[in-house]
């Protein structure tokens, strides 16, 4: 009997597969299209932001060597930093376009949240310098050339508003292009900081507000930084999404899917941000078809908590413990 019931169950779980295909395979093909188009827009913008970087960076460093700026040598170096996050976003950006292959079965959008975590760890290293290295500044302070610094900063200040308005619009659950705009606000606050200690300088001479102003801005992207690292680790760990949970998930298919019924093992993460996939089982009611079923589920799945990609294993009596592999009455 037991192999009788193995046997229905797998039938149906192959079934679920060929009717997911049908059904689903337009959908799927027009939403791939529209991923890969927005994809290559999102590489696009992130190769414009590196290259405008990477040249403001390196007039910066040069301007703050010259004028003697602690501001303009710790936005150099910020702008360094975020140079590399920005090449390794655009990397991420154009990996995650590729498509799923033998070894990576669900693709590479999660390099994107790789990419995310490593540039927000990245600031908390540059944080840690800037305050070190202000703090010598403060008991040691050194000449600075004002007028020199003003105009670095200034030209610092605009090419870095065009790169934050080019990558502005981006989708919020995209965390790799998310991690590179944190970066280039960074850089936008630090050029910001480098006019406002230049003018302080030049007017009233006070050189402790060059290491100043640099802590200051510093400081304002620890707290951002510190939630994209908290929500990229949750993505990396397969944590639920926002708002969803098992019990959540469960007391909606056993309201709003008629045909199924004792709803369990239920699993869902996310590839990448705004990406959801589940995994459950569900019992089909006596009398229920397993198209009817899989086609209830799929639909409260998608209304209700957007999940788009769903693997479900259908069964036509209790789920024994060894096969959901947990204790389920």
């Amino acid at each position: 009997m037991a192999h009788s019931h193995d046997h229905a169950h797998d039938h149906d779980h192959a079934h679920d597969h060929d009717h997911d295909h049908d059904h689903d395979h337009d959908h799927d093909h027009d939403h791939d299209h529209h991923a890969r188009a927005a994809g290559a827009g999102r590489e696009r913008k992130l190769f414009v932001a590196f290259a405008l970087t990477l040249v403001t960076l390196l007039a910066e460093a040069v301007g703050g060597y010259v004028a003697g700026s602690l501001a303009l040598l710790a936005d150099a170096g910020h702008m360094l930093v975020d140079a590399f996050a920005l090449l390794f976003a655009w990397l991420g950006a154009r990996m995650a376009r590729r498509a799923a292959d033998a070894r990576r079965s669900y693709g590479y959008a999660r390099v994107e949240v790789l990419v995310g975590y490593t540039n927000a760890l990245a600031q908390f290293v540059l944080v840690s310098w800037i305050v070190v290295e202000a703090a010598a500044r403060l008991f040691t302070p050194a000449p600075i050339l004002s007028g020199v610094m003003l105009a670095v900063a200034l030209a610092g200040l605009v090419v870095n508003a065009l790169v934050l308005r080019m990558l502005h619009a981006h989708d919020e659950d995209d965390l790799n292009t998310a991690s590179a705009r944190l970066h280039v606000l960074g850089d936008l606050l630090g050029s910001l900081g480098a006019v406002a200690a230049a003018l302080v300088i030049g007017w009233f001479g006070w050189l402790w507000a060059d290491p100043l102003i640099s802590v200051l801005v510093a400081l304002l992207l620890v707290r951002s930084a510190w939630r994209l690292v908290a929500r990229s680790a949750h993505i990396l760990l397969e944590g639920a999404p926002s708002g969803v949970d098992e019990e959540r998930v469960v007391a909606a298919l056993e309201r709003a899917a008629a045909p199924v019924c004792d709803v369990h093992h239920v699993h869902v993460w996310q590839l990448a941000g705004g990406s959801s996939v589940a995994t459950l089982h569900a019992r089909v009611r006596a009398g229920e078809s397993a198209d009817a079923a899989l086609d209830a589920v799929r639909a409260v799945l998608r209304r209700e908590f957007g999940i788009a990609h769903a693997t479900i294993q259908l069964e036509s009596e209790p789920c024994p413990p060894a096969r959901c592999g947990h204790d389920h009455a």
